[in-house]
């Protein structure tokens, strides 16, 4: 059996976890070979190098981006990724010989970047290019430097392992993504070796330009298809689960166990991914399952996504969503049975880059939900010009999401219980495919809503 199997960046960081719990010792029953791992920088590396994903803190490439002195945050890193070494080396990491990698590809990126800066000073070459090849750069740094640590330790502890560095840090081979993953595995056999692949690939097409901070997932699925994979694993913190088990607990967020790719997608359209959907599709057309893990439960068997898979009882899986958007509501009289309308809308839309996440409408009004983060005063501006009346309000989506949902008083169970704890529905929406429910309510109220939806729709289904 062949497996490709992804270890999320709080995995990689707690590495002895990941040693006992996904990989096992080499006389244990846990461990086989026809492996290949395919491997996250460690927790909070890539904010480092980037930007922080959450608060949006400057990394070393906002530092470079605004002129700044990013040599300092490059030393900082280095101390960071030094210290990390050091913890390791009790599971076996040599010290030395990955100290020698990391300071060469370190200084390498610092020599890099001042050519770039070089460049730019010329005025002769277009910015957004050079940030765009900065920030490749930067970003393949954490992941070569997981998955070289990860082949020391498991080649000291007399495992076959091999790196296949798909980050091209030397490479002037001008390859698509897809070519250097093909070049790369030509001449390895995962069936007598242990593949640790770097999540970061090289590609001309450029793989943080397209997929950005989800560039590992596109990178493990497109591995899993080019191999042919019996299986798809992702080891993370957490199961996939009824519901966010920060938010409800640990002790109330069920393993979800089976669900299908329509299920992942609707997840991922509000962010809560359990694979990045330019991820999933290639494994649900070639037909390959994908099991999501919990690295620090390793004998429950996690959750399956496969393609045709319907619940054979109509059940709520998901409750999920997000308090970080926003409700864009285009209100004009002239709406009314005025054919494409909307397109209009929709192009200015377009024009701001600007994918809406859901749409409520009546006969002169148009309501979008879309991120915070994409809103811009001259949107809103544009916007105002065109029509007679804009209003945006903060706000929360919840989602009621299954795999078999298309049944009578199910929709009523969901927003009685938005009711019965006083929790008002500003919009709501659902496709006649009835995989997702969605409701947008009041943003203080995001957390009661989905606590309260767990336990009755969920706990006690």
């Amino acid at each position: 059996m062949l497996t490709v199997e992804k270890i999320g960046g709080t995995s990689m960081s707690q590495f002895g976890d990941v040693l006992s719990n996904i990989i096992g010792a080499p006389d244990s029953a846990k461990f086989r070979y026809g492996r290949v791992f395919v491997v996250s920088a460690y927790a909070g590396v890539t904010d480092m190098l980037l930007e922080d994903k959450k608060s949006g803190d400057p990394g070393i490439y906002q530092y470079f981006v605004r002129g700044e002195d990013y040599s300092a945050a490059l030393e900082e890193l280095l101390t960071r990724l030094l210290a990390l070494n050091e913890e390791m080396t009790a599971l076996g990491l040599n010290f030395h010989t990955c100290r020698e990698f990391l300071l060469d590809r370190v200084m390498q990126a610092e020599a890099y970047l001042g050519s770039m800066e070089d460049i730019l000073a010329s005025g002769y070459v277009g910015r957004e290019s050079i940030f765009s090849a900065a920030r490749e750069l930067l970003a393949s740094i954490g992941e070569a430097h997981s998955a070289f640590n990860t082949v020391n330790v498991l080649q000291n502890r007399g495992i076959r392992a091999k790196l296949v560095d798909l980050t091209g840090f030397r490479d002037p081979k001008q390859l698509t993504i897809e070519e250097r993953i093909r070049e790369s595995f030509r001449y390895v056999d995962p069936a007598q070796t242990l593949i640790v692949a770097t999540g970061y690939t090289k590609g001309k097409e450029g793989i943080m330009r397209q997929f950005d901070r989800g560039y590992s997932e596109i990178t493990f699925s497109r591995i899993a298809t080019y191999l042919r994979a019996d299986e798809a694993i992702i080891h993370k913190e957490y199961h996939l689960s009824s519901a966010d088990p920060k938010i409800v607990g640990v002790d109330k967020a069920v393993p979800v166990g089976r669900t299908n790719y329509d299920v992942a997608d609707q997840l991922a359209d509000i962010g809560m991914e359990a694979i990045h959907p330019n991820a999933s599709k290639p494994l649900e057309m070639a037909g390959i399952n994908l099991r999501v893990k919990n690295t620090f439960e390793p004998e429950h068997p996690g959750t399956v996504i496969s393609k045709d898979y319907i619940g054979p009882q109509a059940k709520i899986e998901i409750i999920a969503g997000s308090d970080k958007i926003v409700v864009v509501e285009i209100h004009d009289t002239s709406m009314v049975g005025e054919i494409g309308f909307d397109l209009e809308i929709m192009k200015i839309f377009q024009h701001y880059k600007i994918s809406y996440i859901m749409k409520a409408t009546n006969a002169n009004s148009i309501s979008l939900v879309i991120w915070e983060t994409d809103l811009s005063d001259p949107l809103v501006a544009e916007l105002e010009a065109n029509y007679q009346a804009v209003r945006v309000k903060k706000a929360a989506i919840v989602c009621v999401i299954g795999s078999n949902i298309a049944m009578p008083k199910i929709l009523a169970r969901a927003s009685n219980t938005l009711a019965k704890h006083d929790i008002n529905i500003n919009c709501v929406s659902q496709s006649l495919r009835q995989v997702n429910m969605q409701f947008v309510i009041d943003r203080e109220m995001y957390a009661k809503a989905i606590i309260h939806l767990n336990e009755d729709l969920c706990l006690e289904a």
